[in-house]
Parts: C-alpha cells; structure tokens; sequence
C-alpha cells in the first residue's frame, strides 16, 4: 500500500495535540495543469520548506509539492527535540570519515541549531524553543561511555555545554528510578513541532514559492530538464529536490534502499499543573540510551508528551496507547492513572548507520532524508545545503553525502522483514536490560 496512506486519510492531520494547538491554514490548492520552474520539491516539511526558502532567496522560481497538507508528515508529528550531533559519536565518525570531514560535519550540525533557533526568532515565535535536553542512562557500562564523549566534545570540539549527572544528580532532574545517571545538554532544546513547520511556510511563500498541497507525485522522469508526473498536472524542471523521507513511494530504488519508514507514537496527558514537577525537575526535553528509545517532554499547558513504541510493520497497530501508557508508567510509576488525552503516531526514515542520508539521484535531481530521529535540527540545514548545490555550490553537499548510509540487505525488496528481525532483537535487549 502507498506509504502516503497507508496510516492516514489524505489531507487529515493527524488528532494530535500539536494538531489542536496550531493554527492550521486553509488548504492550499492542488496543481492544475503543466508548468514549469526552475526547480521542483518534493515534500512540504522541515527539509522541503528550508529549501524553498533558500532557493527563492535566490531568486529561483520554485514550487513544492505536498500530496497532503504542508508539515503533515513528520515534521508535524515528531519530539520536538533539537539535539545535538549525530546518532553515532564523533569518535566513530572521525573513524569512518577521517577527521577533517567529520569536524565539517559536526559543524554543519551545530550550525543547524543555531539556524533553527534563529528562525524561530525571525519568524516562528510561537513555536517556542525552549534550551535543554537530556539523556538517561540504564547502565553503569553506557553511563562510562556517555560521560567519555561528553570530555570528548570538550577538549576536541570545543562544546561545554553538556552537564554529565550522576545518579543522585540525575534523578533530582528526571525523576525516574530506573536511570543510573545521564547528562543535560544546555546547548540542544525543545520547540512546538508544527507550529514551526508552519512557520517555514508562510516564509517560503512570503519568499516567492509556491506550495501546492493534495498533490501526489506519481512518477519523477529523469532527464533535462526533469519531468515531475502528479495526479492533476506536470512539473518540468530544471532541478528537482527530493524532501518526503519516510514517506516517499517506491519510485527511487537509490533512495528506497536505503531509507526505512518506521512508526513512533506519542501520548499526551491531560494537564498536571505543579504535578509536572514530580517529573521533571526543568522545563527540559529528555531523551534514553533505549535503542527503542523513548523521548518525552512537557507541553506548554503541562501536559505530558510521552513518545516511544516504534513499530516496524508498515502499518499502525490496531491498539497505539496500552503498551505506550505502559512504558511511560513503567518509567515513572507517579504517572499510573493519569489520564491521557491525545495519541497519534507518524512515520519517519531511519538508515542502517542510523546517519541522514544525503545522496545525487541524478545531475539534477538530489535527495535529503533518513534523519532517523535527528530530524528537527538537521532537516533545515540539509535542505539549505541542497539549495546550495543547485546554485552550484556543492562543497557541504558532498561533505554531507559522503556520511556512510549503506544500503539495506536486500535493498528495497528485504529491508523490511530483515530490519524487523533486527529491531525486535535490539527490543528484546532492551526489555532484558543485555
């Protein structure tokens, strides 16, 4: 079934508490007809609307396609959490990539923070970053290795901004039983997911670009210029920017296999009010060494956001909420019956390396995606980085393309039941604590 519907009614947001806490414009209209443009993106979030903008910055004629609605996949649905490097340390990608190219690609990360935030100042205030995200640890074994990146990212990177905790430190924080200490980080954060999104698209069309929703791309038939097939009209283009992650069809085998779509859920409780406080100490993000991992922050009413649970099958479970009540009860015993208002679930990519996914499909046509969870931060300034390569400056692109993202065993046709096979072993650790 079409990944784009497979979990979802086109058009619908989700019934989320982000969904109930934005304002949500009208829809957009869809494409009528043949046109064409300098450049054609595929994908209305995070990573498509930062590229618009940047490309209409230069005065470039762009549209984006949406086949649903602008920040309806998820960049709408996510954490929040704008974290700090990669999901692999950078001792690990100094190893794979040589020194020079992973300091460029540190760089690039923290410089996505900054351009988020700068953002959100600019012109997304009510998406409300807020600094502070931390990580919890379950053994004494990760404790050791956490607290060793953090000295690591001090002396060879220059980044003092994270706290390592011990337990006693920790749980005065988190106040969970079940972490054996972990760090606070001041210099990642938090933000309303999307209302940001939003955001970027007002800016994109304040720039000069055009968002059509409810347009699904049906076929991308390389060549130059490009040729972009959709439901009710055609795009050619000079350039086309792929954008839609884990929820892009299988029509681009290079991208397809090495992307993964999974599924993650979130809960959100009715408000605690100062019961917040018997939680989480600050108004922090917070993230786990699970590799299940869960992530969990508070709303801005005090309402719990609780997320975790992936699921590897394509499709949602029947019953979202009784095993993600469970795990967030699990973690903290204080909750169990709190009543839980909102829960939706959204479909990211994910990667072997667990590493974004930079690659050129085509001379023209590039693609950004399999942020695996880093998404917040990274997206933006990966689509800024492709708007860069199609003005022609591809240093950073190729820097960025050079993060090792191999393919799936199988490729397309056996990632899935293979990774399922994997995940529910890195599940079963998790539960048994190996």
């Amino acid at each position: 079934m079409n990944p784009l519907y497979r979990n979802d009614r086109p058009g619908v947001m989700p019934a989320s508490w982000y969904a109930a806490t934005a304002e949500v414009p009208a829809l957009r209209p869809a494409l009528d007809g043949d046109t064409k443009v300098d450049v054609c993106i595929v994908g209305a979030g995070f990573t498509g609307l930062n590229a618009a903008i940047a490309l209409a910055e230069k005065g470039l004629k762009v549209i984006v396609l949406e086949a649903h609605r602008a920040g309806f996949g998820a960049s709408g649905r996510n954490g929040g959490q704008v974290s700090t490097g990669y999901n692999r340390s950078q001792r690990w990608l100094e190893k794979q990539m040589g020194r020079e190219n992973a300091r460029r690609v540190w760089d690039i990360s923290e410089e996505s923070k900054d351009l988020l935030r700068k953002q959100v100042a600019a012109f997304g205030p009510e998406a409300m970053y807020k600094p502070g995200v931390a990580h919890g640890e379950y053994s004494a074994g990760e404790l050791r290795e956490s607290h060793d990146e953090i000295a690591y990212l001090a002396t060879h990177y220059g980044y003092d901004q994270i706290e390592p905790m011990g337990r006693e430190q920790y749980s005065e924080l988190v106040k969970s039983p079940l972490y054996v200490g972990g760090s606070l980080d001041r210099g990642a954060g938090h933000i309303h997911p999307l209302r940001y999104v939003l955001a970027l698209a007002r800016q994109a069309e304040a720039k000069g670009a055009t968002i059509y929703e409810m347009t699904e791309v049906t076929d991308i038939q390389q060549g130059a210029p490009a040729r972009i097939v959709t439901k009710t009209g055609t795009v050619t283009a000079d350039h086309v920017v792929i954008a839609a992650n884990g929820y892009l069809p299988p029509m681009l085998p290079a991208i397809n296999a090495r992307v993964m779509p999974i599924n993650s859920f979130i809960a959100a409780t009715e408000p605690l009010g100062e019961r917040q406080r018997a939680v989480l100490a600050e108004d922090i993000a917070v993230a786990d060494a699970k590799f299940v991992v869960n992530y969990y922050r508070f709303g801005e009413d005090g309402r719990f956001l609780f997320g975790g649970r992936e699921a590897y099958t394509l499709g949602f479970p029947q019953d979202i909420s009784t095993a993600l009540i469970k795990r967030m009860c699990t973690l903290f015993p204080q909750l169990e019956g709190i009543k839980v208002d909102y829960v939706w679930g959204g479909t990211l990519g994910i990667t072997m390396s667990r590493l974004p996914c930079i690659q050129r499909i085509a001379p023209n046509i590039i693609s950004g995606a399999g942020f695996s969870g880093h998404g917040v931060a990274h997206t933006g300034i990966v689509g800024r980085i492709m708007a860069e390569a199609v003005a022609g400056q591809a240093g950073r692109f190729d820097v960025m393309a050079s993060i090792p993202t191999p393919m799936f065993p199988g490729g397309s046709h056996l990632r899935m039941p293979l990774l399922t096979l994997a995940m529910t072993w890195y599940a079963i650790r998790d539960r048994l604590g190996i």
